[in-house]
């Protein structure tokens, strides 16, 4: 099958991207709006960028009506965000924060996610993530429907409990979850090594 953008609609385009670039780690973003109003919603479109500085990026994208959905509109009005990584335990969780819900209302209180203050960010943490990433605004990058926030990274905090007997994240404890097509998603704990030639 051969796609070309310039005659292939959005929408087949977009289900090839999400099935073919996979899996997709997922970033649980928390923020807070200007008003106090905290919000909780995940996003696939997520990596890292450099380590120096460090920094990730996601990629929200806009409503239906095309305004900006309340993650993009809370980091342009604080520039600040948490992204809290997904294990397969809160896979649940994170799945019901995904749900469209009116501005001004909280996912944290709507779907009854524990939080915990940020140390270094106003914006809340997932408490029972074991990795939390709080980030400010670095850039944000306009791309026709999407945006680029590039985050730059302030404080990494991993729970003791995920790490191996040498301090370094494991991720068998991680037990993170990815983002396939459609509804479906995979766990990193089906994993294989190969070893970078000289």
């Amino acid at each position: 099958m051969l796609m070309d953008p310039s005659t292939t609609s959005s929408s087949r385009l977009y289900y090839a991207m999400i099935a073919c670039i996979a899996p997709r780690p997922i970033a649980w973003v928390s923020t807070i709006s200007g008003k106090g109003v905290t919000n909780l919603a995940p996003f696939s479109f997520f990596n890292g960028v450099a380590s120096e500085p460090p920094t990730l990026l996601f990629c929200p994208g806009f409503k239906d009506d095309g305004t900006p959905k309340d993650t993009l509109r809370n980091i342009e009005e604080t520039r600040e965000f948490v992204v809290n990584v997904v294990p397969y335990s809160l896979a649940q969780a994170m799945n019901a924060t995904s749900a469209s819900l009116d501005h001004g209302i909280s996912e944290f209180e709507t779907c009854g996610i524990e939080s915990a203050p940020g140390m270094k960010v106003r914006p809340p943490r997932v408490a029972k993530s074991p990795v939390h990433f709080e980030c400010k605004l670095y850039d944000l990058i306009r791309v026709g429907s999407g945006n680029i926030v590039i985050g730059e990274i302030l404080l990494i905090d991993i729970d003791d409990s995920v790490l191996d007997a040498k301090g370094k994240p494991d991720p068998e404890k991680l037990d993170l979850i990815g983002r396939m097509g459609g509804a479906t998603y995979s766990r990193t704990t089906g994993r294989f090594d190969l070893r970078r030639p000289d």
